[in-house]
């Protein structure tokens, strides 16, 4: 597809996240155009007080794509969302979609979409979280539906900080956690990097291996009516399609209806903004 005419994927990600515009751009090339808009920075406020605050900012900052014309949304700042709790999550993307004139979701929903869409209904939740976020996630999941067995705790030496868990980090601690062969693990938060992790993982077993971006990318390809399998799909979203035997293309019954969904499988309207 030539690039003027490819679908336009918007990002918004937190400003010391550094993790989303490569994995999210690598995920879905070439199938989008990808543009970014990025969270204000919010000196003085904790982790909490920023979370919050970006979810009062986030009308005004999917704003700040102006007259670029977008195609789809996904909103995930996935630490924000877990504040909302699900049925707060679908209120304000519904309000948000409205707004952008696409369909917008958040990377929490776009997760629980694909693990439906595969089939899983229990998690094992890989969190590199602070032990509140954490169990903010873990409450989330429940709420949603999704039984949550176990919890393995990543640490960036001996601290919590998603942005700084290297991949030897995350792959050692989930092989020391010796998780059965056919859980479905859930990498939480979108600023952590997985690629070497998910691709060094992949060779221990079948497991079913999921993370904030991934589940974006499978979310946006679906918008637009692409599937998983795809030639063009990136090697991380195949290998989940066919270990599951599922299309992204396919949603479920239970999938969320969301405005402009039938306009955007022409090509022309999708927006992904990411934590």
């Amino acid at each position: 597809m030539a690039l003027h005419s490819a679908p336009r994927l918007g990002v918004v990600v937190p400003s010391g996240n550094a993790a989303v515009e490569p994995e999210i751009g690598s995920l879905v090339s070439p199938a989008f155009n990808v543009h970014t808009s990025r969270f204000p920075v919010l000196p003085g406020k904790d982790l909490r007080g920023r979370l919050e605050k970006y979810n009062d900012v986030l009308p005004d900052v999917l704003g700040n794509f102006g007259g670029l014309r977008l195609d789809a949304a996904v909103v995930s700042c996935t630490g924000s969302h877990y504040l909302l709790t699900p049925d707060g999550d679908r209120a304000l993307c519904a309000e948000l979609s409205e707004r952008v004139g696409a369909p917008v979701r958040s990377a929490a929903l776009a997760i629980l979409d694909t693990a439906r869409a595969v089939g899983s209904e229990r998690l094992v939740l890989i969190s590199p979280y602070e032990p509140w976020l954490t169990e903010l996630s873990h409450a989330y999941w429940e709420a949603a539906g999704l039984a949550v067995d176990r919890i393995v705790k990543i640490r960036a030496g001996a601290r919590f900080s998603p942005y700084d868990v290297t991949t030897e980090e995350l792959v050692s601690q989930v092989r020391e956690a010796e998780l059965p062969e056919d859980a479905t693990l859930l990498f939480t938060g979108t600023g952590m990097f997985t690629f070497d992790a998910l691709a060094e993982l992949g060779r221990d077993s079948g497991r079913t291996l999921l993370t904030s971006n991934l589940a974006s990318a499978w979310w946006a390809r679906d918008a637009l009516g692409l599937p998983a399998e795809g030639p063009d799909a990136h090697p991380l979203l195949r290998r989940l399609a066919e270990r599951t035997g599922t299309r992204a293309g396919a949603p479920d019954a239970g999938h969320d209806a969301v405005p402009g969904r039938a306009a955007a499988t022409t090509g022309r309207d999708a927006a992904v903004a990411v934590s």
